[in-house]
């Protein structure tokens, strides 16, 4: 486990540093800048204000400027927030977004691999048709859509729960279901056709034959093989509900990474969005690494491969 660790080591370094370095010269390469709605100020201030950013710097010393401050866990000052720093914005974005995206991924998981295991077990009866069309419909609707409509629906209409804001536990429950219901849909139809297929393989029919009781065969038989796919699925499923939910966070006003990163593009504030791709890519590529483990986990032709 070591050695595989150590070795995708340095490839997800390589990645990273590629994304840094391609985000942050986008970013000074894209139209406008920092300071383009403060135009009424004399060139001489604007002149002061990019000096004290080290905006009047050449792009290779902006840099590697920039590379220093984040080995040091600086990810420097915000352009317009001008009493926090990115650090603490961050700080305080991240928890929220951590919270509803770990609730939407565990919801996802747990509900989608229940509902794959029982249309399978349940092949061509009503159950697995009902599943089906179930996930169907979840695949069809994405999350900006289900959101307003769970919002409308159990926030507006009936008043069961918040439909926006942020403030208890109850606030997370409509923006996880909304972030995770196409997730849990996917997992769900990967889960039906694995436990299918492992139904099938003969050493499931060994231990039928022996007499194991179909709690023990589903459980200690079918289940490991049958999860391979669906944790190789979690690793871009991770990717994709971290850029979801910065869609979730707009829709339900919530306080999280995702809404300061919108804000921060729209204001061209360099430092802010450069926090943000650091901080999810950090995530993703950590979450990758997991997904990795687990998989050489669950399959032994990995481990006697290693």
């Amino acid at each position: 486990m070591l050695a595989h660790v150590l070795t995708r080591l340095p490839i997800l370094l390589g990645t990273f540093a590629v994304i840094v370095t391609a985000a942050f010269f986008l970013m000074r390469l894209a139209p406008g800048g920092p300071f383009d709605d403060e135009r009424r100020l004399p060139p001489e201030i604007e002149a002061n204000l990019r000096a004290a950013y080290h905006l009047d710097e050449p792009l290779p010393a902006q840099y590697l400027r920039y590379v220093g401050m984040v080995l040091r866990g600086d990810l420097g000052p915000s352009f317009k927030q001008k009493d926090f720093d990115v650090n603490e914005l961050i700080a305080a974005g991240l928890p929220v977004s951590l919270t509803i995206g770990g609730i939407a991924l565990a919801f996802a998981l747990i509900l989608g691999v229940t509902l794959g295991t029982a249309a399978a077990l349940h092949r061509d009866a009503a159950g697995d048709f009902t599943i089906m069309g179930f996930t169907a419909l979840g695949l069809a609707l994405p999350s900006f859509v289900i959101g307003p409509l769970l919002g409308l629906g159990f926030g507006v209409m009936l008043g069961w729960l918040p439909a926006g804001g942020w403030g208890s536990a109850r606030h997370c429950l409509l923006p996880a279901l909304a972030l995770g219901l196409p997730f849990l849909a996917a997992i769900a139809r990967l889960a039906r056709g694995s436990v299918i297929e492992a139904l099938a393989a003969p050493h499931v029919r060994t231990a039928r034959s022996k007499g194991l009781s179909r709690h023990r065969i589903l459980l200690r038989h079918v289940l490991p093989g049958a999860l391979t796919p669906v944790v190789s699925f979690l690793g871009p499923a991770a990717a994709a509900m971290l850029a979801g939910s910065v869609v979730i966070e707009q829709v339900f006003a919530l306080p999280g990474l995702g809404r300061y990163f919108v804000q921060g593009a729209l204001n061209r504030d360099y430092t802010l969005v450069m926090g943000a791709v650091i901080v999810y890519a950090t995530m993703i590529l950590a979450f990758n690494l997991i997904v990795d483990l687990a998989y050489a986990r669950l399959d032994p032709r990995l481990r006697v491969r290693s």
